[in-house]
């Protein structure tokens, strides 16, 4: 579907943690046994594998998004990303990525975004670890062939005694952005095809003549899609199409995008099938980073290993 071979990077995951048990169903069906299943606030971190090279985290969003309430660093979860500083802390891996949402940038005028770098970039006196050069990029996962578009914060941080700098991904599709039809027209029609993994999973969520709600809309065929949101009920926008070709603009004839949809629309492989219903499935796909665009973020950290280890 996405017209490239993305061949595999040579990376080890040997520990992940979430606690959203639909969520670890499906990575251990898909990824790996490894995962951690629980609050990672009550896990004795001491117990983290040793002689790790890259940290990954995406600590909770919603109370930094612009679509949220704005809370951040206020509530308890918009303190969690002071667990992946902790990991840090005692695995010191050479490099960790953060990921976030857009509205981070900007929450009062950049000062939680700054805080947030200050606390991953100093020391834990406790176990005495180097300190990390942070810096952060906002990356739109479009640019990168991805059929949406969804812009990202993405957070780095560099062990200060290794001596690179690191570069974020360099476009693939800035002038060539994929659409929404070219990722999932071919899925019309076969929504009852069981060999089509999670495409019989769609919302049934009514469309409301004249409302400006959130998904009460279709997706353009000729650009990428909105972003796919990770809450479904009606916020989950439209198929281009409709059951009537005769009344395109008729809501009574429109159906909303499945989840395979939804995943192709995230750049998600055909094979990666996502456990528990629908609520929890369009959830799943709409928390994820695009399988592409970590692509390409994975290529820019094992540059900066390259680097280090004089390759």
């Amino acid at each position: 579907v996405f017209g490239t071979h993305y061949g595999k990077h040579p990376f080890e995951i040997i520990w992940a943690n979430d606690m959203y048990p639909e969520a670890c169903d499906t990575y251990r069906f898909n990824i790996g046994d490894h995962i951690y299943e629980g609050d990672i606030t009550k896990f004795n971190k001491s117990l983290l594998p040793k002689n790790i090279d890259v940290v990954l985290g995406g600590f909770p969003c919603q109370d930094f998004s612009v679509a949220g309430k704005r809370r951040g660093i206020t509530v308890k979860r918009g303190k969690l990303y002071l667990e992946m500083k902790e990991v840090i802390d005692i695995v010191r891996p050479k490099i960790f990525v953060a990921e976030n949402v857009e509205g981070l940038i900007n929450m009062q005028n950049g000062q939680v975004l700054e805080l947030i770098k200050s606390d991953l970039s100093n020391v834990n006196s406790v176990y005495n670890r180097a300190k990390y050069t942070v810096s952060h990029y906002l990356l739109n996962a479009a640019d990168y062939g991805v059929p949406q578009i969804r812009r990202r914060v993405f957070i780095v941080g560099i062990r200060n005694d290794i001596d690179v700098k690191y570069l974020p991904p360099t476009p693939t599709h800035k002038n060539n952005w994929m659409t929404a039809k070219e990722a999932i027209d071919d899925l019309w029609g076969k929504e009852n095809e069981s060999s089509i993994l999670n495409h019989s999973q769609i919302s049934k969520a009514k469309f409301y003549e004249g409302k400006k709600l959130q998904g009460n809309n279709q997706i353009k065929s000729d650009q990428p899609s909105v972003t796919i949101r990770a809450e479904h009920h009606g916020n989950i926008e439209a198929h281009y199409r409709s059951t009537n070709p005769d009344e395109p603009h008729n809501m009574k004839c429109w159906r909303r995008l499945s989840v395979r949809e939804c995943a192709r629309l995230q750049s998600f492989p055909d094979d990666f099938e996502f456990k528990g219903a629908a609520t929890h499935t369009y959830r799943q796909v709409g928390n994820a980073v695009p399988p592409l665009l970590s692509w390409h973020v994975a290529k820019s950290v094992k540059k900066v290993l390259d680097a280090a280890n004089g390759q």
